[in-house]
This record gives C-alpha cells, sequence and structure tokens, in this order.
C-alpha cells in the first residue's frame, strides 16, 4: 500500500495535516493523487480482481493460486501467477489447505489396555447380546465433527448415536443411555419367543431355510395307497337294477339256490 492510500484509509480517524506531516509528504500532492484517474494497471487489476473472485466462488473457495491461475489461462486470459498470488493477498482469499495429520489415540505408557471380552467373536445369537461401538470424523465447513455410534451385531440397527464437536466422554455416554431404552423394550418383546422362532439369515451364503409344507392328496405314499385301496375291497358292492325281459331267466341268490322266473 502507498503512503497516499494509507492516507486515504485513516484520514476518518486522523487529520490529513497530522498524517501528512507525521509521513512526511504534502497536502496538496495528498489531493493531486485523490483527483488523479486511476491507471490502466489499476483498472486492469480491478477488472482481474472480478474474474478472480468469480473462480474463487466457483470452485467453493477450495482454489488455490495455481488452480486460479490454470482456470484464467482456460478462459483466455493471459496473466502471470505472481501477479494472481498479489492480487489474491491483497483479496483475502485462499485455497483449501490440507491439514496436518493429527493423532487422537494416544497410549500413556504404565496405562492398563482395555481387554479384548468378545475375543473377535461377532457372531450373536439374539438382539442386544453382543453391541460394538466406533467413533468417526467428519469434516465439515464449520470444522470437525464426531460421530459415535453402537451397533447391535446381530441385528446390525445402530441401536444409539451421539454427535458432538469435541472428544469427550460425554460423546460415548450419550448414545449408550440412547440405546439402553432400546435394549430394554427389545429384551422383553424377544423373551416369550423360544430359539427355534428365529428367522431364517438373509444372507447369500447363509444355510438355505427347509420349506415346511404339507404334500398335497395327489402325492400319497405308498402305505396310504394300499390302505385306501383295501378299504375300498372291503365295502360291499353296489347292485345295479336290471329291466325285466320277457324270456325266462335263472337268477342266483346268495345262498346258491336257483329259482325260475316267469314273465
Amino acid at each position: 500500500m502507498s503512503v497516499f492510500g494509507f492516507i486515504a484509509k485513516r484520514k476518518a480517524e486522523h487529520s490529513v495535516k497530522t498524517l501528512c506531516r507525521v509521513l512526511g509528504v504534502s497536502r496538496s500532492g495528498f489531493h493531486a493523487w485523490e483527483r488523479r484517474a486511476p491507471s490502466d494497471r489499476q483498472l486492469a487489476d480491478a477488472w482481474l480482481s472480478e474474474r478472480i473472485c468469480e473462480i474463487h466462488a466457483e470452485s467453493r473457495q477450495t482454489y488455490g493460486a495455481r488452480r486460479v491461475h490454470a482456470a484464467l489461462a482456460h478462459r483466455g486470459v493471459r496473466v502471470g501467477r505472481k501477479r494472481v498470488e498479489r492480487l489474491m493477498r491483497r483479496l483475502g482469499l485462499s485455497g483449501l489447505v490440507p491439514k496436518r495429520y493429527r493423532r487422537t489415540t494416544i497410549r500413556v505408557p504404565g496405562v492398563r489396555i482395555a481387554d479384548d471380552l468378545v475375543e473377535r467373536d461377532f457372531d450373536a445369537t439374539a438382539p442386544n447380546q453382543l453391541w460394538v461401538a466406533d467413533i468417526k470424523y467428519v469434516r465439515s465447513w464449520q470444522g470437525w465433527l464426531y460421530l459415535a455410534a453402537v451397533i447391535d451385531c446381530y441385528s446390525r440397527r445402530v441401536v444409539g448415536w451421539s454427535m458432538r464437536a469435541d472428544l469427550e466422554a460425554e460423546l460415548v455416554v450419550d448414545a449408550l443411555e440412547m440405546a439402553t431404552p432400546i435394549k430394554a423394550r427389545s429384551t422383553s418383546r424377544w423373551s416369550s419367543l423360544s430359539v427355534a422362532a428365529r428367522p431364517a439369515s438373509r444372507s447369500r451364503w447363509g444355510p438355505k431355510a427347509t420349506p415346511t409344507t404339507t404334500p398335497s392328496r395327489s402325492r400319497s405314499s405308498p402305505r396310504s395307497r394300499r390302505i385306501s385301496s383295501a378299504a375300498a375291497r372291503s365295502r360291499p358292492a353296489k347292485t345295479r337294477a336290471r329291466p325285466c325281459s320277457t324270456t325266462s331267466k335263472r337268477s342266483t341268490t346268495r345262498s346258491g339256490s336257483t329259482r325260475h322266473s316267469a314273465t
């Protein structure tokens, strides 16, 4: 910033006479600088600053000087990268700078490590037998967010979760307190069911459920067919009435005797 520019910026706080006297310039020179028309360089910088702001806004404030310079070249604007850096510095624009990785899990010497209570066996046979929990780091435009989730290994359901902007103990406590009422409700519901009523696995690699359907009548077993045929033979045969004829016939009774019938 030039001396006259500094005086123009601070003249609302101090008098022009005092500023010119302290900085060693004349007041006539300052007023001549104010009335002077902007130069071509200044006009070009003003136009270029508008283009830089547009590109930076389109990139969601992620482009730095190198990418802004490449975007200007793609639009046909020939300008040096140092000039783009100077204008972005004047406008207060910067790209998204990746932050250095920070270790959050630091082992303290002399402190006992938590034991593996499940011994890497995550197969549960009923709800609320085994829970697993983890903390996920979520990047946002306002900083880091920390998400704690509790998952039931049997149903793969998120039974509790919590989100905070810090890694305090309340993050995990809130997630567990959310999961505790769900455990009480589901345990009372499943207590009346037997182990045999467990639904079949939906995984395509799991064992397929055997269908239990009642056989139809058309597919009866050989034993049932033999029993039905024997019962049919034991039933008395139905005799069919015959029409009377004009000739004499010999009829045989069950007792074996014969008789003649005449018309």
